[in-house]
């Protein structure tokens, strides 16, 4: 009996270590965290990884820019209004339920009411069932970037969600700074499952047993999430081995990560622009122009991309970036300090005047020293600044409140198209629409005019041609005062293969992530 007893246990330990063998632990330190566990809560950087990683979308975009397949398997254009997904079978949920094509209606109806993604879907009818595994999407017009779109339909799992929850409030209540039942539960489709949950502290995942993509190479069965503000520190968390992948490598340390033995430095172009945005709705001198284009002659963005930047970005004039349609070679960098005394003169502004400025200290890559550095630029001009900066947590809802005169944000297009950045950061703000979400107050009705109409225009050439002319509306109002478009930089133990799951979307898709 003994012996067997010995048998038994040598082959029980034996299975557990095979079992355990290919297991590996993922220790990533970034920059900020997700703000929580609903992908609808919130259209921002760190919602969406987190979205990649416990959710799953219909389509992805790939490292070049193309799109593969994820829940949908297949599409086919019927007409110029619809596009229909043929989706995956045999596909579960984090709760055990099978996805269908009514969780990705139900996803997209809640998702509409969303407030930060309703601007975003204003072309969508919305979802059609067809059978099960079928259904179509629908527009409101032809509209050449549905395919973009789908990029950010992810899965939420509609049986989970339904009903109640321990307090009597309904499970599908998407709001971003109470307690509700998504913002602290999950049930996605997604390569990882919640194991547990602390906004600003960790978050520990595991591989989900049952994730459909048996192709996957990827080998990270825990993977454990700490948020590491300070850009010193997470740099001297991956050299010490506390974390093994962190973002926002600090331009000051490319060259310490590419001369350690241990580690590698991959960068990629992310076309992220950064900016300021002028509040003529607090501001009464933000209403004239003169004093837009005299803030935008007085901060020298060059002079930014190379002194705190450390020439590892681009000096940006405008919203899209090279290779973008509405991108326009001929917009130049303005800093003139003569000019801009000038055009404050003649706004009769000579003596200047005093404004409040916002900006987040974990966000973008040197946010809080490029925030630091314009306030001393705007004092050169008479305008003085009192300047605060915050954590990402707290920044935003800051900059929903628009609670300064002048706010920083960055932006990368949703659809990876000029038009998205106009739909938010310029366009008038309209709740009911959601365009302009992320305008802190400049209104122009022809960039409204020109951005819709640009949505429907399936004649790339003549799109191309709108969107370079709102580029050039927004370079002559100084409609924002525009510093450079951000790289994404990643430094990883050299064990950790992390070039082929990076994209210039930020989402790295960890799951897919290779550790030798």
């Amino acid at each position: 009996m003994k012996k067997l007893v010995l048998l038994l246990l040598c082959l029980f330990m034996a299975f557990s270590f095979t079992a355990t063998a290919g297991a590996k632990t993922l220790k990533v330190g970034l920059a900020a965290d997700p703000v929580s566990l609903d992908p609808q809560v919130q259209l921002s950087g760190g919602m969406l990884q987190l979205s990649h990683w416990v959710f799953d979308p219909l389509v992805r975009w790939t490292q070049d820019g193309d799109f593969e397949p994820r829940l949908a398997e297949k599409w086919e254009r019927i007409n110029e209004y619809r596009v229909r997904f043929y989706l995956r079978k045999g596909v579960k949920f984090h709760s055990g339920n099978t996805f269908t094509a009514k969780d990705v209606k139900w996803s997209f109806d809640r998702m509409k009411k969303s407030v930060d993604f309703k601007g975003l879907l204003e072309p969508f009818v919305g979802i059609g069932i067809i059978d099960d595994y079928t259904v179509d999407v629908v527009t409101t017009k032809p509209y050449a970037l549905l395919l973009n779109m789908a990029t950010y339909f992810f899965a939420m799992d509609s049986e989970f969600y339904t009903g109640t929850d321990e307090n009597g409030q309904p499970k599908d209540a998407c709001k971003k700074t109470t307690h509700t039942f998504a913002n602290d539960n999950e049930s996605g489709t997604g390569v990882f499952k919640i194991k547990s949950y602390e906004q600003g502290v960790k978050t520990v995942m595991k591989r989900f047993a049952d994730y459909w993509d048996k192709d996957s190479k990827g080998n990270v069965d825990k993977f454990i999430l700490n948020p590491i503000k300070a850009n010193a520190t997470r740099v001297a968390a991956l050299l010490s081995g506390d974390v093994d992948v962190i973002d926002q490598v600090p331009p000051q340390d490319y060259k310490r990560l590419r001369s350690d033995s241990k580690t590698d430095l991959v960068t990629i172009n992310g076309g992220r622009i950064i900016t300021f945005q002028m509040n003529g709705n607090r501001v009464k001198a933000f209403k004239d122009a003169r004093v837009r284009n005299a803030v935008v002659y007085a901060i020298n963005n060059a002079g930014i991309v190379k002194k705190i930047m450390k020439g590892t970005v681009e000096v940006a004039t405008q919203q899209s970036p090279p290779g973008y349609a509405g991108y326009k070679a001929s917009l130049k960098p303005r800093y003139d300090l003569e000019k801009a005394k000038a055009l404050m003169k003649e706004a009769g502004y000579a003596d200047g005047f005093e404004i409040t400025m916002m900006a987040p200290n974990n966000r973008y890559v040197n946010d809080a020293k490029i925030a630091e550095a314009s306030a001393q630029m705007l004092a050169k001009i008479g305008i003085k600044v009192n300047l605060k900066t915050m954590p990402k947590a707290q920044y935003w809802d800051e900059f929903d409140a628009k609670a300064a005169d002048m706010m920083m944000i960055g932006w990368h297009s949703d659809t990876e198209d000029s038009g998205n950045f106009s739909e938010f950061l310029v366009m008038c703000y309209d709740k009911a629409t959601g365009f302009g979400q992320y305008n802190s107050g400049y209104c122009n009705p022809k960039v409204d005019e020109l951005t819709i109409a640009a949505q429907s225009e399936i004649d790339l050439d003549k799109r191309a041609d709108m969107l370079k002319e709102i580029e050039q509306i927004l370079y002559d109002d100084a409609a924002f005062v525009p510093y450079h478009w951000q790289n994404h930089a990643y430094g990883a133990k050299k064990n950790f293969k992390i070039k082929p799951i990076i994209n210039s979307m930020n989402f790295p898709y960890f799951g897919d992530l290779v550790i030798k």
